[in-house]
């Protein structure tokens, strides 16, 4: 298990790190990429919620305190774990491939001020949203490594938070986009 949890952590910090570094490059060019919160003031919410997880995904790693029913694993067989680890890859390989589809019109949060380009084509020719799946798809096999309450728990209410979100940015990019965003939607289904 342990070298299974070293390879997650690795892919969450490559994961984090990726859209990071996707940021400061965009700022370099003068593009502000991260507006998390400036459109919707009650976003602002997530981020305490955030480092909750994290500290309880973290801690057992560190010895930190934590009480053991929230990471107390649900079975005692590596098999789940490893594919786990396959869906932690395959995720950090599909936010690459997503933020290299995004190329300058990345953004975290929405861009009512100066949106860019409608991006249709590399990964979002098969989904309007493949960085969320990625995301969700890196919960799961987070999930399926540590397997306790906690990670449980997280991607079900990421899935849900996820889904608000989306449907904030469907209504901005109708009204932006228009006709162009329906014709996409038409193709493209919303996750998979």
């Amino acid at each position: 298990m342990a070298v299974q949890g070293w390879i997650v952590a690795g892919c969450f910090v490559a994961l984090i790190g990726l859209v990071l570094t996707r940021v400061a490059m965009l700022r370099r060019r003068g593009i502000e990429a991260f507006l998390f919160g400036a459109t919707h003031k009650s976003d602002a919410v997530l981020v305490p919620c955030v480092l909750a997880v994290v500290y309880c995904v973290t801690a057992p790693g560190f010895g930190w305190p934590m009480w053991k029913p929230l990471v107390a694993p649900f079975w005692t067989t590596p098999i789940p774990g490893w594919v786990g680890v396959g869906c932690c890859v395959l995720a950090l390989a599909g936010l690459a491939w997503a933020l290299v589809s995004f190329g300058d019109s990345f953004r975290v949060g929405i861009d009512d001020q100066k949106p860019a380009d409608l991006i249709t084509t590399g990964a979002f020719a098969h989904s309007r949203n493949p960085i969320y799946v990625s995301f969700v798809l890196f919960l799961t096999g987070l999930f399926l490594v540590q397997h306790n309450p906690v990670t449980a728990v997280v991607p079900v209410a990421f899935a849900g938070v996820v889904q608000r979100q989306v449907l904030r940015e469907e209504r901005f990019l109708v009204s932006h986009y228009g006709d162009a965003f329906e014709a996409y939607r038409k193709k493209v289904r919303r996750y998979l």
